[in-house]
């Protein structure tokens, strides 16, 4: 008894009906807005993190934009998570996304433990600042793993609609 689309293992990331949900999820534009959103945040906090590095001005600016990246990567995460409730049915480490959700982990961990250093006064601001560079890296490794992804599902999406996925050879025309 063959296993029904919804209970087998794609071949790429998503199911025919995933991909449908995906398609008709808000959550997708949510994610995709979200995402270049948190990026420009992040771009900005670095420059201002070396910038208070090199020159020792701006801490309090820096540390601001330290804590807008973080609140962006954690709605980034809650919203993902529904994302991932919609399409997949489960909130988190989906297969199709399970390393990236476990690397999401040490980049929200990082993030958490630099607002917790900054509130309790653990760090000086000088070590605050690193910490923030230590889970920025983390987080530009978690956004290449998502690109990565992104990716592979446009080539999934792209093989699927080509001749040779509908059973037609390169050189025949699909019958009209």
């Amino acid at each position: 008894m063959a296993k029904s689309d919804e209970n087998r293992v794609p071949a790429g990331l998503y199911t025919a009906q995933q991909r449908m949900r995906r398609d008709a999820s808000v959550w997708t534009l949510v994610q995709g807005v979200l995402a270049p959103v948190q990026f420009i945040i992040f771009l900005i906090s670095v420059v201002l993190v070396v910038r208070y590095l090199l020159t020792g001005e701006g801490y309090g600016v820096a540390t601001w934009s330290i804590l807008i990246k973080t609140a962006a990567l954690a709605l980034i995460m809650v919203t993902g998570a529904i994302w991932e409730k919609v399409v997949f049915g489960q909130y988190l480490f989906a297969p199709a996304f399970f390393w990236e959700d476990v690397f999401s982990f040490a980049v929200i961990a990082l993030h958490a433990a630099y607002v917790w250093a900054l509130w309790t006064g653990y760090m000086t601001p000088v070590e605050l600042m690193f910490l923030a560079l230590a889970a920025y890296t983390a987080y530009v490794i978690n956004a290449v793993q998502f690109i990565l992804k992104l990716r592979a599902a446009r080539l999934q999406a792209a093989a699927e609609t080509s001749p040779q996925s509908h059973g037609l050879d390169a050189r025949q025309e699909a019958p009209a």
